[in-house]
């Protein structure tokens, strides 16, 4: 049975496509695994995954284009036609064209009867009941946006009522990136091998790959492991372990104390969701510092935080002093005083998570960034969202560290020199001289305002 995401049977190793490629290179060149047979339990086992997911199937469509990704495609569709169900292949550049393996697998598919067409925009018109399309068209070295007859071949599988598997990863989706090429398939499945792709797992890559079904065809681990990952993902059972349990004769003293800074005129609820997550969360004493107008609210909502108003400078110094840990940014806008309240703590000897409009004043003072002692820095979270990410960064929009997504967290990391959680799909953790995490969870119902509010909370109570 195909292994499926998001499982811990997964490997935690992701890879760039480029070092998926020399892993190749080295078992067939090096390790003497023929390239022909990689290619053949390549499209075996994205024939068991296409069984298994699609039972009732009935009619196989494959699209192939002109590399080694449109071999598997055409040998999976030999193996569709020997298992007795109605396959044609719809391809986007002539089988002559085809060298070395390619070639070698549609001379297979030749064998075995299996009707071949070239692609036409009415190809994937009509009903397409009990139907699988195979996207075996473009392969993991795509670097530039998909144009013509390919653009046109998937925008019909896409609008097509047929079920899709992808070969390896959806065409147009960026292997490294999970950038969407001008346009991609999104699949409902992806069988990918030998190595996981990066771009799968962030960006725009969870949603067009649907559940990645993975096998290493049979590559020893030795070979695999010859190329470093450039991430790897988090395993929610390993990261619970690590939980300690609470002694019995614990109380909230000591449980640590939250001190949460935000919440600015009209931005109060911001505040009150990062406190209240932090209690969840088990913070033993939770206070807070916010404009004075959120004072009332806020403890109407949750009577367990201490809230003080930011003018009320004694308590404040006190509160500051006092607190184990502090997150600073929710609600917290960019006026005179959250300008202040920051100063405040950034150079602080504890530890300080930095979020919201904390990264966007740092933005333009990235100054204070020396008020802080090397091993200072390093007990700093800071949690941006593209948007947050670009301005410290100083770039133009969210879209260009969407576009590069891991060279965005190391950008954020050598600037900043502490933790970093770059926000979205597949969020990337970086660490000093750490390797970089991605986490796999996650689901589109966090796209709500507050949801980020209550992840400071959480990190802070943690």
């Amino acid at each position: 049975m195909p292994t499926t995401s998001p499982s811990n049977s997964l490997p935690r190793k992701l890879f760039l496509s480029q070092q998926v490629r020399e892993i190749d290179s080295s078992a067939i060149n090096t390790h003497g695994i023929e390239g022909f047979l990689l290619m053949s339990r390549a499209a075996q086992f994205s024939f068991d995954v296409l069984l298994a997911r699609f039972p009732e199937a009935q009619h196989i469509t494959v699209l192939c284009g002109s590399g080694n990704n449109a071999g598997d495609g055409y040998i999976l569709a030999a193996l569709a036609k020997q298992h007795g169900l109605e396959t044609r292949i719809l391809y986007l550049s002539s089988p002559d064209k085809l060298q070395g393996d390619a070639k070698k697998a549609y001379q297979q598919c030749s064998l075995a009867k299996v009707n071949c067409f070239p692609f036409t925009e009415d190809s994937l018109s009509g009903e397409l009941s009990n139907h699988v399309i195979v996207d075996a068209l473009l392969g993991t070295g795509l670097n530039a946006p998909v144009r013509g007859s390919y653009a046109d071949a998937i925008k019909a599988v896409n609008e097509s009522n047929a079920h899709i598997l992808a070969i390896d990863i959806p065409s147009g989706l960026h292997a490294d990136t999970g950038v969407v090429m001008g346009c991609a398939i999104k699949a409902d499945y992806t069988a990918t091998f030998i190595a996981l792709k990066l771009g799968l797992f962030t960006g725009f890559g969870r949603s067009f790959s649907g559940t990645v079904c993975y096998d290493s065809l049979e590559v020893p681990e030795n070979i695999i492991d010859e190329q470093s990952p450039v991430a790897l993902k988090l395993c929610l059972s390993d990261l619970l372990k690590q939980l300690p349990l609470r002694p019995h004769h614990f109380h909230k003293g000591d449980c640590g104390h939250t001190l949460i800074i935000g919440g600015d005129q009209g931005y109060g609820g911001a505040v009150m969701m990062a406190a209240e997550a932090a209690l969840r969360c088990g913070s033993g004493l939770t206070s807070v510092i916010t404009h004075r107008e959120n004072c009332p609210p806020l403890l109407s909502r949750t009577p367990e935080v201490m809230a003080t108003p930011a003018d009320d400078t004694i308590k404040v110094d006190k509160l500051i002093s006092g607190a184990t840990v502090i997150v600073i940014g929710p609600g917290l806008a960019q006026a005179a005083w959250s300008e202040k309240m920051l100063q405040k703590v950034i150079g602080l000897d504890k530890p300080v998570i930095m979020d919201a409009d904390a990264l966007n004043i740092l933005g333009t003072k990235s100054h204070w960034l020396d008020m802080m002692e090397p091993a200072v820095k390093l007990n700093r979270i800071y949690t941006p969202h593209p948007g947050e990410a670009a301005r410290l960064l100083s770039l133009e929009s969210a879209k260009l560290i969407q576009n590069n997504r891991v060279a965005a967290i190391k950008g954020l990391s050598e600037l900043l020199q502490g933790h970093i959680l770059l926000k979205g799909s597949g969020s990337l953790v970086a660490s000093p001289n750490q390797s970089i995490n991605l986490c796999p969870y996650g689901n589109p119902g966090m796209a709500s305002g507050g949801m980020g509010d209550v992840l400071s909370g959480v990190i802070g109570s943690l």
